[in-house]
């Protein structure tokens, strides 16, 4: 691990960058060029202290998760997000296989998207990032554990993940989860990610077993889909599907037709952002 070197890839990373490229409020005049270190940490999902300890070259090795994370962070390029793996010692991720790298154009798109939720997915259901009023609709992933950031694992392992639907729109739901995998897994078979899901989720759950053995099998597609927001309450939402095929991901985007009631509340749910609006009990 080179420390010298990757503490001055990070810096540099930072000061070329500034708020508005990363979707975020340019706030007060700034003394120097660039993000703050807190963004960056924030970006990334990694704590202040220990960001700042790589840039001062006395942070311990981060682990590929973790690079992964600071690529997307400072919006590096694929022959950035490399030369990042090696100054760690670490082994760049393949080219040609799904990857944890989002590509700075898709981040930048992404950022773009204010008035519509909006997020990068792999094609296995891994959600990579968010814009705000995405993590206002259905959670932000970046504050769960790695594990729970998949959609199909946490629709038939996390009976939370289902609260975000009608009851009435569950089956399909899971049909749609059930059919996509099977397709990736068949698309990509020497790939171990989509078998190895798709092995876990047929021991752990009898539902996903007894879809799996239906043979269903149908990618990603535009669809209608409806949301209920604790605070907001009912959405019906367009979903769009953007493919990437160099990296399977998908760009998915949710927008509400002017006019309708959905969309009165989706603009409503960006005035309220991730505020806890639930009541509270304050006797004593």
């Amino acid at each position: 691990m080179n420390r010298a070197e990757l503490a001055d890839f990070l810096r540099r990373g930072r000061a070329r960058l500034e708020p508005s490229d990363v979707g975020l409020a340019p706030g007060a005049r700034r003394r120097t060029p660039g993000l703050r270190r807190e963004e960056v940490a924030s970006l990334a999902g990694m704590s202040v202290d220990y960001y700042t300890r790589l840039e001062q070259r006395r942070g311990p090795r981060p682990s590929r998760q973790m690079l992964t994370a600071l690529g997307r962070a400072l919006r590096l390029t694929d022959d950035e997000r490399d030369h990042l793996f090696h100054l760690v010692g670490e082994e760049p991720p393949r080219r040609d296989a799904a990857s944890g790298h989002v590509r700075p154009g898709l981040l930048l798109v992404l950022d773009r998207l204010y008035d519509s939720p909006a997020q990068v997915v792999t094609d296995c259901g891994e959600v990579l990032a968010q814009n705000a009023l995405a993590k206002a609709l259905v959670g932000d992933a970046s504050a769960r554990p790695p594990r729970e950031r998949n959609l199909t694992r946490r629709f038939f392992l996390d009976p939370t993940a289902r609260a975000l639907f009608p009851a009435e729109d569950l089956p399909a739901h899971a049909r749609d989860h059930v059919a996509n995998l099977r397709a990736v897994a068949a698309a990509r078979p020497d790939d171990p990610e989509p078998a190895a899901l798709a092995a876990e989720l047929r021991a752990a759950s009898e539902e996903f077993a007894r879809l799996w053995e239906e043979h269903e099998v149908s990618l990603r597609r535009p669809r209608t889909k409806r949301f209920l927001h604790p605070v907001v309450g009912l959405l019906e939402l367009e979903c769009e599907v953007l493919l990437s095929h160099h990296s399977h991901h998908h760009l998915i985007i949710h927008t509400a037709r002017p006019g309708t009631e959905s969309h009165d509340r989706l603009q409503l749910l960006g005035v309220v952002g991730l505020q806890d609006l639930t009541p509270r009990n304050t006797a004593r």
